[in-house]
């Protein structure tokens, strides 16, 4: 089967957030090149079509590969990682069958505090929050218990959650409120900290879906906070990259795994996922807060996702082609 492998290139300079964001963006393209080894090595024909500033020669380059099914590793586009919305919205006006999300899915989990209103909305736990729009000023009394985290309200890759995204007191939390507005030029979600055990719970399926192991991420002593901030994520010679480590799959209590599994599965029914998902949560005192619903995250090798279906005994390539198999199934008869 002919596959268009799509991922997203990033300009040099970036339009906003900090310099070192691009490195995250960056990674599409390494994530491209392990599920075009993957797909070769399951006896497709895989082509890498990277998506840069212009448009025009994107679709050319698609329609000169004509692929059956388009993998869709697109982030964002030239830097702008709000438009990953948009890249799978012309997919679909061009006719292609693609993995993962759709439009309405992506735009709807950037979103994190459409995804907030949306959890309780359905009754699914989720950090008690406020959300700070630029030009807004924070309320006189803040009815949320301190220590918080402040974050971009429509980011991923945990750009902008820094050592400093935790404030224990208001005038801490001014100053970050006024870092993201200043740095990501958007409004500032700030939430109660949740202090607990970190979980990653990866989901696949479209329609009938199947919760994989869950994954934990340790914090090791000495980090200043317990959190995935964007130097432990990205930044492998930083103390934070060091001082967290994932362990899949996680020790939990019956109970906790089952309660963790079963939020799981429906905040991914609720945000409309498919394919694959990961389920950010925070476990504390038996209740799993949502943190953030990942819709078409990393699937690299060593990525979380990955690392939750190896623990359920699918192989990399497996992992690739059951993913595949979703987006083709999904294609119209006339496409053919």
């Amino acid at each position: 089967m002919k596959i268009a492998v799509c991922y997203n290139r990033v300009p040099d300079l970036v339009r906003k957030g900090e310099a070192g964001d691009r490195i995250s963006e960056a990674g599409a393209e390494l994530q491209a090149a392990a599920v075009s080894a993957a797909l070769s090595e399951l006896g497709h024909v895989p082509h890498l079509v990277p998506l840069g500033g212009e448009l025009a020669s994107f679709i050319r380059d698609l329609q000169t590969v004509r692929p059956t099914v388009v993998f869709n590793l697109c982030e964002g586009f030239w830097g702008d990682s709000r438009k990953e919305m948009h890249v799978a919205a012309l997919l679909e006006l061009l006719g292609y069958a693609y993995t993962g999300a759709s439009p309405f899915c992506l735009g709807l989990t950037q979103d994190k505090v459409r995804t907030k209103e949306l959890l309780v909305h359905h009754q699914l736990p989720t950090p008690p929050y406020l959300v700070v729009a630029p030009g807004e000023a924070l309320p006189a009394s803040v009815k949320l218990t301190f220590p918080l985290i402040v974050k971009p309200r429509s980011e991923d890759a945990s750009l902008g959650v820094t050592a400093e995204s935790v404030v224990a007191g208001r005038q801490k939390l001014l100053e970050r409120i006024a870092y993201i507005h200043a740095t990501y030029r958007q409004a500032a979600l700030v939430e109660e900290f949740i202090a607990g055990r970190e979980l990653n719970v990866a989901v696949l399926g479209d329609g009938v879906a199947e919760v994989l192991p869950c994954s934990e991420i340790r914090f090791r002593p000495g980090l200043p906070h317990p959190i995935v901030s964007y130097a432990g994520k990205w930044l492998e010679d930083s103390p934070e990259y060091k001082g967290t480590v994932p362990v899949c799959p996680a020790p939990l209590r019956l109970s906790e795994r089952i309660l963790a599994k079963e939020v799981a599965l429906r905040a991914y029914k609720v945000l409309e996922c498919r394919d694959y998902a990961r389920i950010d949560i925070r476990l504390r005192g038996g209740i799993p807060y949502i943190l953030e619903i990942n819709a078409n995250p990393d699937i690299s090798p060593e990525a979380g996702l990955a690392r939750s279906a190896r623990a359920a005994g699918l192989s990399y390539p497996q992992l690739i082609e059951r993913i595949l198999t979703m987006a083709v199934e999904r294609k119209e008869p006339h496409d053919a």
